[in-house]
């Protein structure tokens, strides 16, 4: 079941609501049969081998058939998930004790939908949790988070201050929905902005072919170089491409203005402008390189000059 992007439900309504955290990490529905864990991603990929630490699930069950819905996580140096850390697990079939060691993670538990014989899919989500809790899965390499019922603001700001995405708002009396999205289940994430300058672009394929596929970013260091900060190609109606088309058809350079290097697949075919024109983007986070995650355009600041810009931490 997956969520819906959108906003907390109105006040009025909260009651019927539960809100979770939003967690980054990767997806996953786990099977125990006895002493067997399958462990299968959105897209149906076995990757128990690549996270043997849920293997003492079944043990931690007491040998119970159970399938669970969750997220599987890997924790900064502050303690929160982080996706970049969790990126040096993702496509290791088998981690070495070393990587074990030094890049952990866990399973976070948000949902039953199988219990010794009993489909829980069709029960409210009220019930689900509540066999879920009963499960009191608290372990070194799993837990339940809880749920906070009623407040979806408190929830945002509790996720806002733990660094977190955003929240999933669930309807209470909702039945679980595999295979759909769901506005049973809405995802709320905190939107953060960046200004940048543009020092380049990609050609774009398709219906942007011949003009704008995307725009290359930088954002100013301490020592006046422009650090590259990765591409947004989301976010432009026709019209924005045209227009900035044509303003940075007047600043093409032959060479990139970036003081730190492009990854060769955005560098190649490129068009290097002078950095001068400056926009804002919205996006969730930065990556551990320095690259802003899932930026959308928002326009450009005309009131803004290069050399106001600053990295917003």
């Amino acid at each position: 079941m997956l969520a819906t992007p959108g906003e907390l439900p109105p006040p009025e309504s909260e009651d019927r609501w539960a809100f979770e955290m939003k967690w980054d990490g990767v997806r996953a529905v786990v099977y125990l049969d006895g002493l067997s864990v399958r462990v299968l991603t959105r897209n149906d990929r076995e990757v128990a081998a690549t996270y043997p630490e849920l293997q003492g699930l079944a043990t931690a069950l007491r040998n119970n058939k159970i399938v669970l819905d969750g997220e599987i996580v890997a924790l900064d140096a502050a303690g929160r998930p982080s996706f970049g850390e969790l990126q040096a697990r993702m496509h290791v079939q088998h981690p070495s004790a070393v990587l074990l060691a030094k890049v952990p993670v866990s399973f976070l538990a948000f949902d039953v939908l199988h219990l010794d014989g009993q489909s829980q899919l069709a029960t409210a989500y009220d019930d689900r949790r509540t066999v879920l809790a009963d499960l009191d899965l608290d372990g070194p390499h799993w837990a339940t988070p809880p749920a906070l019922e009623g407040d979806g603001a408190a929830a945002m700001e509790f996720s806002r201050q733990q660094g977190l995405e955003g929240v999933i708002a669930k309807r209470r009396a909702a039945a679980y929905q595999p295979g759909r999205r769901s506005r049973d289940w809405v995802k709320v994430k905190h939107i953060r902005m960046q200004e940048v300058v543009i020092g380049g672009w990609s050609p774009g394929e398709g219906s942007r072919a011949g003009g704008i596929g995307s725009l290359l970013l930088g954002v100013p260091d301490d020592e006046g170089g422009l650090v590259y900060a990765g591409q947004v190609g989301t976010g432009f109606s026709v019209r924005v491409l045209e227009d900035l088309g044509a303003r940075l058809g007047r600043l093409e350079r032959t060479t990139p203005p970036f003081s730190t290097e492009v990854p060769r697949p955005r560098a190649k075919g490129a068009r290097w402008v002078t950095p001068t024109l400056v926009g804002e983007v919205a996006f969730t986070e930065w990556t551990r390189d320095g690259r802003l995650r899932h930026p959308t355009w928002r326009g450009l600041r005309p009131d803004k000059d290069p050399g106001d810009v600053r990295r917003d931490t």
